[in-house]
């Protein structure tokens, strides 16, 4: 989002952005680069706020993960709130309004919380030295100041990218979750699978519980764990699910599912008869184990209760026959593709996909093909974006059916619209992009 030429900063008595648009706006320029790694700065002009003096809640969580750190941390706001915890997240990037990355119990943090907070952070930096800061740096220290204002239980909180070097880690985690480990931002964080884990791995903490949420993770992940003294909670070892014997369609698509894992004191818990919560039940026990070594102490029924009623925008998001996810990269779409219900007989199960050209295009292609029958491929714009002619061949060489190239999610969209039967799915994925732009328009049923 950042521009590639910085101009000078405003003056101390230069006029403050009227608008929360005005306010992004005037970010994106205050910085070279857009993605700047390190700490140094950030961590000063947190520091000049006073974000650094005392904890922002009773409890922090903190979430790195290539895959899966959103729906974890939107299982751990449902079931802390279930609790009657008062919580609030930050997570990033947003889908349609800036608004989502900061919440209070749920609801959106208002466009002039945001406003003052990055007066907050705009005046903390200015002072002497003055301090150039990214858009997503002044980004998470406005979300950090958002929260600090609340008396909260927990925070929970998503790293952007890595780990050790992104600005959420200037915060101390109680908890820190590592979901996955896959290859992504490889310009960034390099195609090395275990150096990858050794960077999302340094949000753990001497001594502070580190969970880790997948049984496939380089061992560099729990040997970083083990350099510092964390203890550490792996899937599989110290908590596991497993699905009810009754369960309807096998391990992908649960009906009910139990976990078991241990308490901050190492005593045995289990919860059993949990409904389906339509995301990763892998994520779903790695935030249960995870909010218990932060001390809560778990109610079954509330437990249930927050599965049964959590959602997360662009992660398998149902609107009529229209299937939503924000999927980027193989390990994202096998899951998208393993979750995908059967078309009824005689229908299409479409695809409409858009990337970015630095994601693994082929690696997503690979992973969706056997589910589906007909792409339509669209055109991403800006410095990063992707061409749905490139696309096309992609597809084309790996053997899929493309029904079409659009210059535009938006006018894919309008390209399936005249082909759509009621016996058709269609399956937007591919970049955060593409599924925000058409959560903004009314999708076409048939």
């Amino acid at each position: 989002m950042s521009k590639s030429i910085a101009p000078d900063s405003l003056a101390s008595d230069a006029v403050t952005p009227g608008s929360l648009a005005e306010w992004l706006h005037y970010l994106e320029t205050l910085h070279p680069v857009g993605i700047d790694m390190g700490l140094e700065r950030v961590a000063e002009v947190a520091k000049r706020m006073g974000l650094l003096s005392r904890p922002i809640a009773i409890q922090v969580i903190t979430v790195a993960g290539t895959n899966g750190k959103g729906s974890t941390l939107a299982m751990m706001d449902a079931i802390a709130r279930s609790h009657g915890l008062h919580v609030g997240t930050y997570t990033s990037p947003h889908l349609v309004h800036y608004n989502e990355r900061v919440t209070i119990n749920g609801s959106y943090a208002d466009d002039q919380r945001l406003m003052t907070g990055f007066s907050c952070v705009e005046h903390a930096r200015l002072q002497a030295p003055e301090i150039s800061l990214t858009y997503f740096e002044a980004g998470t220290l406005c979300a950090l100041w958002c929260l600090a204002q609340e008396d909260l239980d927990l925070a929970l909180l998503e790293v952007g990218l890595g780990g050790r070097l992104d600005a959420v880690n200037i915060i101390d985690a109680d908890v820190a979750i590592v979901t996955t480990i896959a290859q992504d931002h490889a310009n960034f964080l390099g195609s090395d699978i275990a150096q990858i884990g050794r960077e999302k791995a340094g949000i753990f903490r001497a001594a502070k519980p580190a969970v880790l949420g997948s049984r496939l993770l380089p061992s560099s992940v729990a040997a970083a764990a083990d350099a510092i003294a964390a203890p550490v909670y792996c899937l599989g070892e110290a908590f596991s699910h497993s699905i009810d014997d009754n369960a309807a369609d096998a391990a992908d698509s649960p009906s009910e599912w139990s976990w078991s894992g241990l308490s901050c004191q190492g005593d045995a818990i289990s919860i059993a008869d949990l409904p389906d919560p339509g995301l990763p039940i892998d994520n779903a026990a790695t935030a249960l184990q995870a909010l218990i070594l932060s001390g809560l102490v778990v109610n079954a029924d509330a437990c249930r209760r927050a599965f049964h009623e959590v959602q997360v925008p662009g992660r398998m998001q149902w609107i009529g026959q229209w299937c939503l996810d924000v999927g980027h990269n193989p390990h994202a779409a096998d899951y998208v593709a393993r979750r995908l219900p059967l078309v009824p007989a005689g229908g299409r199960q479409w695809a409409l996909i858009g990337m970015l050209n630095d994601k693994d295009a082929d690696g997503v292609i690979s992973a969706l093909l056997p589910r589906i029958t007909d792409w339509v491929c669209v055109t991403l714009e800006g410095e990063r974006g992707r061409s749905a002619d490139e696309l096309a061949g992609r597809i084309t060489s790996l053997g899929g059916r493309v029904h079409g190239c659009a210059s535009s999610p938006e006018a894919g969209v309008q390209i399936i619209a005249e082909q759509l039967t009621p016996s058709d799915r269609v399956l937007v994925t591919g970049s955060f992009f593409t599924v925000a732009a058409l959560l903004e328009i009314t999708l076409p049923q048939a």
